[in-house]
């Protein structure tokens, strides 16, 4: 299988503000339960959400179309990494890879993501930063859709913290 690597890594940057103290957001991205709650676009599920916060610590996240995608139901993205760099509150960073389960040899896509989240005046705002540097020949797609994806689960991120607080 035909796998694409970047010179220059192709990168997708987002920045969002909430309504929430830092330690509220920082434990959304760290504990399983609240990061199951709100991980993944619209219309999918998590069934597994495992974290080990320590610095090479694992992060197992798998995604799972439900009923609501139609043909695609029952699909599932895992996703798993290893923590490079952990400051509580403030900046956290994992090597990762995702893929489509029972086509990882073609769907492969290897990111770099890396949170950082400051405290103002009672909000707390997130910037991520995913470096792709590697993508599987049949995953270019949902490599394009990562943005959108991102940006659906960070609405679902707002929803649950405006629930907290």
């Amino acid at each position: 299988m035909i796998t694409q690597l970047f010179t220059k890594p192709k990168t997708l940057n987002f920045e969002r503000t909430y309504e929430a103290p830092v330690e509220t957001v920082w434990r959304a991205w760290t504990q399983p339960d609240m990061l199951r709650s709100w991980w993944g676009p619209k219309k999918t599920s998590i069934p597994e959400c495992e974290i080990d916060l320590t610095l090479g610590g694992r992060i197992h996240v798998v995604m799972e179309a439900t009923e609501e995608m139609g043909k695609y139901q029952g699909t599932r993205w895992p996703m798993t990494g290893t923590f490079t760099e952990i400051e509580e509150n403030s900046r956290l960073s994992y090597d990762a890879r995702s893929w489509t389960e029972g086509e990882e040899a073609g769907t492969t896509i290897h990111h770099t993501n890396t949170l950082t989240l400051s405290e103002a005046n009672g909000t707390t705002t997130i910037k991520l930063e995913v470096s792709i540097t590697q993508i599987g020949a049949k995953a270019k797609m949902a490599a394009f859709g990562m943005k959108w994806g991102y940006k659906q689960q960070f609405d679902k991120l707002k929803e649950l913290l405006e629930r907290r607080t």
